[in-house]
């Protein structure tokens, strides 16, 4: 059972537009609500592979009674908040270009904050196989929770993948302890300040975060794949070009895809590429089902050409 923690969750609206014009009044083409959170993409994408599941979230107001309707039966632990769970909208137009507006999310009280992680730790003593924790954080929640979340999982023993940015990803990485640490391209750029705009640039920037004491790091590439930067080696796998209808939740996809790989790294890296792949051809914040994932198309190499370059030069 993999076990995933979102502490700032959402309602996503997606808009589909021929083309975004700003200032103009435009026809939408399709609209669609879903659950979204990084976490609780993670959930949803194991739970549609048939994979056991649990999220755990805040919820509070309309709108997280407008969450809760559309996680369906995804199994879950709702926290009761007395903030607004937030709504974020995303615009996609016909080229695959996304614009995405997130709300900051509602401020939580410090008993919610340990109610949350209260909840946490009793379904961390079910033993899953892994705890994800994803997502920003909303306000009223200190930069350290990540850590606080890395000692709970160490006290039960499970593995932790951690997938978030900014304060909150730097605090927790230079803490070490994080046995998967998923950044994109540009959050890890962000991680060790300086620009990695090669295999070998990103390469060395993750080895460098292994070296503040965490296991491993999945750096999603976007249209370029994904690199798996451990003690041992480095492998790089890279997806089939398919038509973008949304970039939003491809990275929780494909993280989705990692875990729920069986065998040695580089399968499991395969899978994760094929998942994030598969995620980018669907509307909105739809996460893919088995039938939409294929791995044939996925090319991995042991040792990636540190010179390919990743970047606009």
């Amino acid at each position: 059972m993999i076990l995933t923690l979102t502490p700032n969750p959402s309602v996503d609206h997606t808009l589909e537009v021929d083309r975004l014009v700003r200032g103009e009044v435009l026809r939408v083409r399709a609209t669609r609500s879903q659950a979204g959170g990084k976490g609780v993409n993670v959930s949803r994408a194991l739970a549609g592979a048939g994979i056991d599941t649990r999220a755990v979230l805040p919820i509070g107001g309309g709108g997280g009674a407008e969450l809760v309707a559309l996680l369906g039966d995804l199994p879950r632990v709702t926290v009761p908040i007395g903030g607004e769970t937030r709504a974020n909208v995303t615009v996609t137009e016909a080229d695959g270009t996304t614009t995405k507006l997130n709300a900051a999310g509602p401020a939580l009280a410090p008993e919610e904050i340990e109610a949350l992680l209260g909840a946490l730790d009793e379904e961390l003593g079910r033993s899953p196989d892994w705890v994800v924790a994803s997502g920003s954080l909303p306000a009223g929640i200190p930069d350290d929770l990540y850590v606080r979340v890395a000692g709970l999982a160490a006290a039960h023993g499970v593995p932790l993948a951690l997938d978030t940015s900014g304060p909150s990803l730097a605090t927790a990485a230079k803490a070490g302890s994080v046995s998967l640490l998923k950044p994109n391209h540009e959050e890890l750029a962000a991680l060790v300040d300086r620009d990695l705009p090669t295999l070998g640039d990103v390469t060395e920037a993750a080895r460098e975060v292994l070296a503040w004491g965490n296991e491993s790091v999945l750096v999603t590439l976007g249209g370029h794949g994904a690199l798996l930067v451990t003690e041992r080696d480095a492998r790089w796998a890279r997806g089939p070009r398919v038509r973008t209808r949304s970039t939003v939740g491809a990275g929780d996809s494909a993280l989705a895809g990692f875990l729920a790989g069986e065998g040695p790294p580089p399968e499991r890296l395969r899978q994760a590429v094929a998942w994030g792949t598969a995620a980018v051809a669907l509307p909105g914040t739809t996460v893919p089902q088995p039938d939409d994932v294929a791995t044939d198309g996925v090319s991995a190499a042991t040792e990636p050409d540190p010179g390919w370059r990743i970047a606009p030069s």
